[in-house]
């Protein structure tokens, strides 16, 4: 077997597969696709108050967004200005004021460098200089983003083709049901975007979805955003809890009658989803850990809703997802142990496959060394 690297016909076939666990091609992608990409945080209710704080860790980072005392959302990287440490620990919490554990010295809320213990052993400190440093922010109705370096669309720039279809969801009014759930997973990051925005494995994998939905599940993909909906049909299913749902979901009397009995997803690029029912709305993202680790981190929001038959449905949505996610999590274990195989080369990507295709060409325009089948020579990146 030929080992030499050749181009992929980039236009009709998937991703070679050492992409998905070469550790060089890795550090490349995750400075050119991730650190430059939008990632969700949290909403704007979960730091309601000031000096409510919310983290989160990626690409060896921890991104802290806090509201300050005079109402407004910053954010900025979790690292004193002395020596480094962690300011903060956890995924949430309430503070007057940010103080090092290390050396105890103090941040305002908006960031700036208020105490500095032994002052007189730093003679001609300028504290206004030593804030803590900012990251990029953006809210999006209601969700809070960040992003590690600028450049690129902004987040409202990214779902304006779907902000009349996102605006009846009034999703500055959601509220968080519980809390972030962090779920690893051995697989390469982009074997789980690929699969979100799949839809031909619907009809193959997802019984209890093809019971929901029949035929009817669709999907598009924009320049910046994936689109996928299924409409529940009106024939009950076979199964009890999917049965259960269809029955029990009461009317969002707040959404148009098109939208009362629709699952919605959309990702963004590259890493960053949405799932909408009538009942809740999840976001989900898969932070990258290694070429072969990602954690899938998620988390339901909803309105106020205090009928027993929402709370019910939103319980049924929860357990018919729970067996979707097994069979993702299955299906995108296998894909990643058959990608370890040295006979594999990219297969083709069938007309219908818009979301797959718009995904590999995006990461080919990005890094050209997308286009092999095989890596080239280590040291590559550094060329």
């Amino acid at each position: 077997m030929s080992t030499a690297p050749h181009l992929v016909e980039a236009a009709a076939s998937s991703l070679p597969g050492w992409i998905y666990r070469d550790p060089e091609y890795f550090a490349v992608e995750m400075e050119r696709v991730i650190r430059p990409s939008w990632q969700v945080v949290c909403h704007v209710n979960d730091i309601a108050g000031a000096g409510q704080w919310q983290t989160i860790d990626y690409l060896g980072e921890s991104v802290i967004v806090i509201r300050g005392e005079d109402g407004a959302v910053r954010a900025f990287t979790n690292v004193c200005r002395h020596r480094a440490s962690r300011i903060v620990s956890g995924e949430s919490g309430c503070a007057r004021r940010l103080t090092c554990p290390y050396h105890a010295w103090t941040y305002a809320l908006d960031g700036r460098l208020i105490g500095v213990p032994h002052k007189s052993d730093y003679p001609g400190l300028d504290q206004s200089g030593l804030g803590l440093l900012p990251v990029e922010l953006e809210t999006w109705r209601g969700f809070v983003f960040v992003r590690l370096e600028s450049g690129g669309p902004s987040v409202a720039e990214m779902m304006a083709p779907y902000d009349h279809e996102v605006e009846p969801y009034r999703f500055e009014a959601l509220h968080a049901l519980g809390r972030v759930t962090l779920r690893p997973r051995d697989v390469n990051w982009k074997n789980v975007a690929d699969n979100y925005s799949d839809g031909l494995h619907i009809p193959v994998a997802h019984p209890g979805l093809t019971r929901l939905f029949g035929r009817g599940y669709t999907i598009e993909a924009n320049d910046h955003v994936d689109r996928m909906a299924g409409d529940l049909l009106d024939r009950p299913s076979a199964n009890l809890s999917e049965r259960a749902y269809q029955a029990m979901l009461p009317p969002a009397e707040h959404l148009p009658p098109a939208l009362r009995r629709r699952w919605l997803y959309f990702k963004l690029w590259p890493n960053v989803a949405f799932d909408i029912y009538p009942d809740q709305v999840d976001f989900m993202q898969f932070l990258p850990v290694s070429p072969t680790e990602t954690l899938i981190r998620e988390i339901s929001y909803a309105l106020p809703d205090d009928r027993r038959e929402m709370r019910a449905a939103r319980y049924l949505n929860w357990r018919i997802n729970r067996r979707v996610n097994d069979e993702d999590t299955a299906l995108i274990r296998g894909v990643q142990q058959g990608m370890a195989s040295r006979s594999w080369v990219p297969g083709p990507l069938g007309e219908s496959e818009v979301c797959l295709r718009s995904f590999a060409r995006k990461i080919r325009r990005l890094i050209p060394e997308a286009n092999l089948h095989q890596p080239p020579q280590s040291g590559w990146s550094r060329g």
